[in-house]
């Protein structure tokens, strides 16, 4: 599986726009891509600004679409307007363990 951890800084002021649209763009991508396993959206304990995404796909041709999603076009459009940095880290899933909690 190919997994996705990244890191965004978000302007200041611009918290709510930053989280409006990459909530759309998640739950867009976990709903419409088949290959879109998990999408999650992590706050940075202490910094209001700061942020992580931890994405996994069934494999790399499974982002390479998500990439080509029309929400992703779309989320880039607000990414342009609300990012001051992003730092991609990409992998493989090794080992996992869950007690999943929907919320």
């Amino acid at each position: 599986m190919f997994s996705l951890v990244v890191q965004m800084q978000v302007r200041p002021g611009r918290r709510e726009e930053f989280l409006a649209g990459i909530s759309a763009n998640a739950e867009a991508s976990v709903r419409d891509e088949p290959g879109c396993l998990r999408f999650d959206v992590c706050a940075v304990e202490g910094e209001d600004h700061r942020f992580l995404l931890y994405e996994l796909y069934a494999d790399a041709e499974a982002f390479e679409a998500h990439k080509r999603a029309p929400h992703f076009a779309q989320w880039r459009t607000i990414a342009a307007e609300v990012l001051e940095g992003q730092v991609n880290t990409p992998g493989s899933l090794l080992v996992s363990h869950s007690a999943e909690v929907s919320r």
